[in-house]
């Protein structure tokens, strides 16, 4: 007899569980396919330019961020952890791919960026050596590859490593341009994410709610012999940490 559901994280592993192997993109048994999907670093992939993305960009230019402690949250080969290096971030940055994190060291290396690169499941690297607290979290792509339960655990991420008053930033799948708009209940009945999960910005700002909206707009479209990367299939938003009591949901 299987009695074990006792704490949150129990419940969890047991959610995560509903999924179908192949559909794992999130715990630390999905690096093997994302060391696959890297290990050819000449394949046409958007993200795999050597370029920040376009609003990472901006909110530095426009003074909505500025330099301190920063956490790249599935960093990938390094392009936005190696440019907020460059702008006087002191950067940790983590990725579930031994195959993206040596990329994006020999990326660092060849830029001469100084960052400490974590490979393994953030959720778990957040609640110890990397704890924060971090003035700024970026995300480029990585939440939109979690099931609808690890949202909660997204959340406690932020709570748990947001500074006061910090930076929240994210480019995840639009709604009607990429990812599945399927419900999330028939994510757990179809036993796979479908490649990602879309999103609208009323569920944005309805997730993030205890966060204060700094912008939320569509990704700007950027040619190819632009200095940033920009692909209007995804939503950027910025958000502040505020106190409890300010919170809007």
């Amino acid at each position: 007899m299987d009695r074990n559901i006792r704490t949150v994280d129990d419940v969890m592993r047991l959610l995560d569980g509903l999924f179908a192997p192949e559909a794992d993109r999130w715990t630390a048994g999905a690096a093997s396919w994302w060391d696959g999907f890297y290990e050819d670093r000449s394949r046409p992939v958007p993200f795999f330019v050597d370029k920040p993305d376009e609003n990472l960009v901006a909110y530095l230019d426009r003074g909505l961020i500025t330099p301190g402690r920063a956490l790249d949250l599935g960093c990938g080969p390094g392009r936005n952890a190696i440019h907020l290096a460059s702008q006087g971030f002191e950067v940790d940055a983590v990725d579930l791919s031994p195959a993206a994190v040596a990329w994006a060291e020999d990326r660092a290396r060849e830029a001469g960026a100084d960052i400490r690169f974590r490979c393994g499941d953030a959720f778990d690297l957040v609640s110890g050596e990397l704890g924060g607290p971090y003035d700024l979290i970026y995300d480029s792509g990585c939440f939109h590859h979690l099931p609808p339960h690890r949202r909660i655990s997204y959340l406690a991420l932020l709570d748990r490593a947001l500074a006061p008053g910090g930076r929240f930033a994210l480019a995840c799948f639009a709604a009607g341009e990429m990812g599945s708009e399927i419900p999330d209940a028939d994510f757990y009945r179809q036993a796979r994410l479908h490649g990602g999960l879309a999103y609208s910005p009323e569920s944005l700002r309805r997730i993030f709610c205890d966060l204060e909206e700094v912008e939320l707009r569509r990704m700007r479209d950027e040619p190819a012999e632009s200095s940033s990367f920009g692909e209007p299939f995804l939503w950027t938003a910025l958000f502040r940490r505020v106190t409890r009591h300010d919170a809007v949901c």
